[in-house]
């Protein structure tokens, strides 16, 4: 074949590829932008995450897919408990979410709400990075929204005005903001608080005027919030829960990308995600306290349960344990439960 042909040949051949590219997208109907919802803003280790894959997603589709961050929940009217339910209905086509807000739809995020479950980062990830993580993204997309990958809030700790809170008899009476979530009523009411369910922005004011006493929350949100201005002075590091977060994408919007976008997308969340657990455990490891420092040179009282205190809060918790078992599968939760147990530490 002569050069000249050959190169009509490529020629014709890359003209094929592109146009072929070009109706694929056409047919696809893009949207000019995609919305994504989050509860906190994007200072938060959690909101760092929305932005990072946001980022990724629009270099790496050459800005065929370019999403905007809806911060607060602001596409469900601040009800975090709406958002998933906002997803699967198109009200919301992308999220970063957490498995607590999450869990009223999907029964089985209640896992990560088990008091005590998990009592180190490598439990986390031995559940979400293993056989239990595929199941539970299963159920997701079973109830019509598409997982992609794990983030995460943190472990949450527990915070107050009035004293400092060591056993179980020092919660008595304590009125604590929570998030609408049946198992986290359950703990509480066990421990004999009061539990408030709430939403995280109205938390905050509520917090400030003393219509409640106390609140649950990870380090990062806990200091990013500056909860210490607002009279929650005494904190207690209880490792009780953890709370993994969820990349996802509309089911209707997942399937109107090509192939290749969907591929993209999901390699942004999973990088993203990674990412953002790194930002997430910064300073607050055994290695790096900075941030526990941070927050104790506000003059926050910091207590550490002892192994004890600790054994007295599970023993507390374990009729709620043993009822949400049952709730949410007990295949499910033992197998969570080896998977812990073989945990590489």
């Amino acid at each position: 074949m002569k050069l000249s042909s050959l190169l009509k040949n490529i020629v014709l051949g890359a003209s094929l590829v592109a146009a072929a590219t070009s109706t694929a997208y056409a047919q696809t109907k893009y949207k000019s932008e995609y919305k994504l919802s989050l509860v906190v803003n994007t200072t938060f280790p959690w909101g760092q995450a929305t932005t990072i894959w946001s980022d990724l997603v629009r270099e790496r589709t050459d800005g065929r897919i370019n999403i905007k961050v809806y911060p607060g929940t602001s596409l469900v009217q601040g009800d975090q408990t709406r958002e998933f339910t906002g997803i699967r209905q198109g009200i919301i086509d992308m999220a970063v979410g957490s498995t607590i807000n999450w869990s009223p739809q999907v029964r089985e995020l209640n896992l990560f709400s088990m008091p005590f479950l998990m009592p180190d980062y490598a439990a986390v990830d031995a559940l979400t990075q293993g056989e239990v993580g595929k199941q539970i993204f299963e159920r997701i997309e079973k109830a019509g929204v598409i997982p992609l990958a794990w983030g995460e809030n943190g472990y949450r700790q527990l915070s107050n005005s009035q004293r400092p809170v060591k056993t179980p008899d020092d919660l008595k009476g304590l009125k604590l903001r929570v998030v609408g979530s049946p198992l986290y009523i359950d703990t509480f009411t066990a421990l004999g608080a009061n539990p408030v369910q709430m939403s995280w922005a109205d938390a905050q004011p509520a917090l400030a005027s003393q219509a409640v006493d106390g609140q649950e929350n990870p380090l990062s949100i806990y200091n990013g919030s500056k909860l210490f201005n607002v009279g929650q002075k005494y904190l207690t590091l209880w490792n009780y829960v953890n709370d993994p977060l969820i990349f996802v994408v509309n089911k209707e919007v997942w399937n109107s990308w090509t192939e290749e976008d969907r591929e993209i997308v999901r390699q942004a969340a999973i990088d993203a995600g990674k990412q953002e657990v790194v930002i997430a455990r910064k300073g607050m490891t055994a290695d790096d306290d900075s941030l526990l420092k941070e927050i104790q040179a506000q003059n926050v009282e910091v207590h550490h349960l002892t192994a004890e205190e600790h054994a007295a809060f599970v023993a507390a918790t374990k009729p709620v344990y043993d009822k949400w078992k049952e709730r949410i599968g007990t295949d499910l939760v033992e197998l969570a439960e080896k998977a812990i147990e073989q945990r590489a530490k």
